[in-house]
Parts: C-alpha cells; structure tokens; sequence
C-alpha cells in the first residue's frame, strides 16, 4: 500500500490541448502559429500534484478524472515552456516511457496562467533550496574535525594490575612492560606470563 501524501499545487477548471506544429526555429514557440485557437484537441482540466517524488502535471477529463497526458516537472529539466506572444498559452512536453511528445496548453484567462507560473516557480525554489541544503550538510560532515586524539601510554611510574587465574601476582610495573628488568618471576611459578593485549588505538572508540 502507498502511504506516500500528494498534495495539490494548483488546480484549473479548464484548459485547452492544441495539436503544435515542430518547432522551426530556435528562438521559442508562438500560440498564432497553432491554427485556429478556437478549436482545440481537447478540453479538460489540470492539476498540479507534489509528492515526495516530486511534481506531476495532470491532464484529466473533467467528469470522469481520465487522465489524458501527463508530465513530471523537473525544476532543473522544465518541461513547460511560456510561448513568445502570449501569457496564456504554453508548450509542455509528455511523456510515456520512451515516447515523448509536445503539445500546446491555453487558459481561459490570465490570472489561471498567471497562477500556474507561481505554483511552479514556488516549487522550484523549494526544491532548490532543499538541494543546497543537502550539500550543505554533506559539506560539514566532510569538514567536521577529527575528536582529540586520546593518550592511552602510561606515564612513568603508573602501574596497573593484571588478573591471571591460578597465579597471584602483584602490580606489573609500566617499566618491566616497557623493556626493563623482566627477571623477576611470578609467585606461583618461575616461567613469564603472556600478557594482554595493549589497550585500543586513539583511531578506535572506547566502549
């Protein structure tokens, strides 16, 4: 079962899909070059939705919630695109696995245009501000110094006991481990004992 939340950026009653022409020149696309505005490909509504995911446009029939295309919007790879002599009308592209496909998109009024572009560049912001937050995290953790190296050598003239079962021995001094005078022998018997193994490295935590 998906758990995941979807919220809705924006929602217009009505828009109209145009079948476009391709794109002859490189500087944009123009609504007057559509045909006749007044007879469109379809007519439904739209609705913009966020999930964790990211957003989708959705074209949808009005009565029956029949999806007739749909685009994921990537503030960093838009798929929407304002035409050169219009506020009102757009380009979008679809897409269906491999296939891809453009298709124009007119609002009724300029004021549902004009909230369409907020929703979307309300969004973007957002996701571009979460990205730089990210990097921004990952970089203090890269940078974080080191803790203080921990000294576990002992000084001279510290000693500590070792506990061997069978034996009794007293307090090895710091200077017998550390190369001194090792002939003395322990109580129980006249052989060396093994020692322990020295105490963890300062690159290893403590327990």
């Amino acid at each position: 079962m998906d758990d995941d939340i979807e919220s809705i950026l924006y929602i217009a009653r009505e828009i109209s899909v145009y079948r476009i022409p391709p794109l002859k020149k490189n500087e944009g696309y123009r609504a007057g070059e559509w045909g006749d505005l007044a007879q469109p490909l379809w007519k439904g509504r739209l609705r913009v939705l966020e999930n964790s995911k990211g957003v989708t446009l959705m074209f949808e029939d009005s009565q029956t919630a029949l999806v007739f295309a749909k685009t994921e919007y990537d503030p960093n790879r838009p798929s929407v695109e304002g035409v050169l002599d219009s506020s009102r009308y757009f380009v979008v592209r679809v897409e269906d696995g491999s296939k891809k496909a453009y298709i124009g998109m007119g609002f009724a009024e300029r004021t549902d245009s004009f909230d369409f572009n907020v929703a979307l560049q309300d969004y973007s912001k957002r996701f571009r501000a979460a990205l730089e937050a990210a990097s921004e995290a990952e970089e203090q953790v890269a940078q974080a110094p080191a803790g203080p190296k921990k000294d576990y050598t002992l000084k001279e003239g510290q000693t500590f006991s070792i506990a061997i079962p069978g034996r009794n021995k007293p307090s090895v001094s710091a200077s017998n481990l550390l190369g001194g005078d090792t002939s003395s022998t322990s109580a129980g018997g006249g052989g060396a004992f093994p020692l322990l193994p020295p105490p963890p490295s300062a690159n290893k935590r403590r327990p």
